[in-house]
């Protein structure tokens, strides 16, 4: 079942992501050969553009969280022992998740405002406006559980494996490179580069 619902929530994730930017930069280029050759600017182009890199930019973001593509600074949990990087990482996870959930809600709650109000674009054909703000209470929901997803993870595995690798080991382990001495120097000079 928890499977299927992770599956569902990844194709949507990246399905709106690849369609929204790909029909974004569709309708900018468009847009833009409408008013330098023909001189005849899409009044809605604009409007549509945005609401479709928003889209795509906030279900790219919460595909992220599968694939932990986000930002982390992990300075503190290199070094501190592995008993204490694990519910470090519990309790960081947790806070996201409780933010991740509280955007969702009110998300939600101020889509249910804009509903009452009948708030409509002015240049996309009248739409309703609570259609575009769909956007943030789902794709809030799916990164909260996709981080769901990953406390379950880490309560599953074991301390001294819950610290993941550091980017620059990742790269070289997909290289297959050998942990000799001059590889660990090299993971050394990439570790510094990232930083």
């Amino acid at each position: 079942m928890f499977n299927l619902i992770s599956k569902t929530i990844g194709f949507i994730n990246q399905s709106i992501a690849v369609i929204g930017i790909t029909a974004g930069v569709a309708v900018a280029f468009v847009n833009v050969i409408a008013r330098y050759v023909f001189d005849a600017s899409l009044v809605w182009a604009t409007e549509l553009t945005i609401f479709l890199f928003l889209w795509s930019a906030f279900f790219a973001a919460a595909y992220c969280f599968k694939k932990d593509a986000h930002i982390a600074v992990t300075i503190v949990l290199d070094i501190v022992p592995a008993k204490i990087a694990k519910p470090m990482l519990l309790i960081s996870h947790t806070v996201t998740i409780i933010f991740l959930s509280a955007v969702s809600y009110f998300g939600y709650e101020y889509l249910l405002l804009v509903h009452d109000m009948d708030e409509r674009s002015i240049d996309l054909w009248d739409m309703p406006m609570w259609v575009i703000y769909l956007v943030i209470p789902v794709s809030f929901a799916f990164a909260a559980y996709r981080v769901g997803e990953k406390i379950v993870h880490i309560i599953k595995t074991p301390a001294d494996q819950v610290v993941p690798e550091s980017e620059a080991e990742m790269v070289l382990a997909e290289l297959g490179a050998k942990a000799d001495d001059n590889s660990n120097k090299h993971v050394k000079e990439l570790n510094d580069m990232v930083k």
